[in-house]
């Protein structure tokens, strides 16, 4: 190693003994404390002013005297009568054009019913109007070959009833002769001849009023015709553009309403579907149950019966309790008493299958209404519609209940309104 090398290696070690010497590095711990205190103070960070609390307007003292209270409940009284007012002149109208408003509501249901046949064959490429028109055709052939059979049993069935009858009141006869009452066969006989008579005089019509009997027959038979054509016309354009026209409605609303209403309109659509399909099943499942009882128990009508119960399914509650009681009837006075209380048994047993099981299994959430709201509904519907306002009077309800959650969970949007002193473009 040359001196110039080792004079560089010495010169390293110095240096290195220099940094580690105690006294070296408080020098430099002070030079650096004096930089610190020499450099620019930076100025602390200002927190924003806190908005001033606008204090709310006291409400001005009223001077008429008359208490908070008393104006909420005003308010909310005449908001009340004016859409009772609304609803009583919608009901009104209705009234008025029953002869459209209960066609198209029929052929609302029967829609709902067949949609789902008419978009399985769109989906395999079967032209719209051409399924709509397959559907509607097949639906009335059905309908038209169950009938004839129903009406078919009924002829065949009615000469057995009227035979089992006759026996029952030659059997009530008998027992009142030699029961405890020993009436005398003149008694008998004045009695069932009062009772015909009556009968004959109310069934019997009026000559005085043959002319307007006549004329209040053809008016219904006509309503009756114009309605079917209705409820075959509508119920083919309801399957073939029920979306279109559902969107041309709501495009009449305003801008800012046409989704929310429009998903509205979907799940109404879709809740109405599920309700008559479950009742159709539920249908189905009680003409079957309780008409295979009656035909096992051969009890005269069973076929005609189990028809009755079929088409009584589509009123809740009510249908089932009176298609059982005349099935009751019939066993009773077709056979004895002994059938009678078996076939309502099996009509109660049935009843407690379909309230229990079948009602919350099929129909599910979609289109949950309590019980005492379908009363509410079949009576309101009956006292309103009779037969025909019965049978429409749930799904009225299950519809209206399914688009208003869907509203609720989504709100309409609220337009908002420019700030004071704008000026539009």
């Amino acid at each position: 190693m040359s001196r110039l090398g080792r004079t560089g290696a010495r010169a390293r070690q110095v240096w290195a003994a220099l940094r580690h010497n105690p006294y070296v590095e408080r020098v430099e711990q002070a030079r650096r404390r004096n930089e610190d205190d020499l450099a620019p103070l930076e100025p602390p960070p200002i927190d924003p002013p806190e908005p001033e609390e606008i204090p709310e307007p006291e409400p001005e003292p009223r001077s008429d005297g008359i208490p908070n209270g008393l104006r909420i409940a005003a308010g909310w009284a005449w908001r009340t009568l004016i859409t009772a007012a609304a609803v009583i002149a919608i009901l009104y109208l209705a009234d008025m054009l029953a002869v459209v408003v209960i066609p198209l509501l029929i052929s609302l249901l029967l829609a709902a019913m067949l949609q789902p046949m008419v978009a399985m064959l769109v989906r395999w490429h079967v032209p719209r109007s051409l399924a709509a028109a397959v559907v509607l055709v097949a639906g009335l052939g059905t309908v038209a070959a169950v009938l004839t059979y129903v009406i078919n049993q009924f002829i065949e069935g009615v000469p057995k009833l009227v035979e089992n009858v006759q026996e029952g009141v030659q059997t009530i006869q008998t027992w009142a002769k030699e029961g405890p009452l020993h009436l005398e066969q003149k008694q008998i006989d004045d009695f069932f001849k009062q009772l015909t008579e009556s009968l004959n005089a109310w069934l019997a019509p009026d000559p005085s009023s043959a002319a307007e009997t006549t004329a209040v027959t053809l008016g219904v038979a006509m309503n009756i015709l114009t309605g079917l054509f209705l409820v075959l016309f509508v119920t083919f354009f309801f399957m073939r553009d029920g979306r279109k026209i559902w969107t041309f409605l709501v495009k009449m609303l305003p801008a800012n309403a046409f989704e929310p209403m429009m998903r509205a309109g979907n799940s109404s659509w879709r809740t109405l579907v599920s309700f008559v399909r479950a009742t159709i099943l539920v249908a189905v499942i009680d003409a079957v149950g309780i008409g295979a009882g009656l035909v096992l128990l051969d009890v005269p009508l069973a076929i005609p019966l189990a028809a009755l119960v079929f088409l009584s399914a589509f009123v809740p509650i009510v249908g089932a309790t009176v298609s059982g009681a005349v099935a009751v009837l019939v066993a009773l006075v077709g056979d004895d008493w002994i059938t009678a209380l078996i076939v309502l048994g099996l009509v109660l047993a049935v009843q407690q299958l379909e309230g229990n099981v079948l009602q919350p299994l099929l129909m599910g959430r979609a289109v949950s209404i309590h019980p005492l709201a379908v009363v509410l509904a079949v009576s309101a519907g009956m006292v309103l519609g009779s037969i025909i306002g019965a049978l429409i009077a749930v799904p009225i309800v299950a519809v209206v209940n399914a688009g208003v959650r869907q509203l609720r969970a989504r709100p309409l949007p609220v337009e908002e309104s420019p700030p004071p002193g704008s000026v539009s473009t």
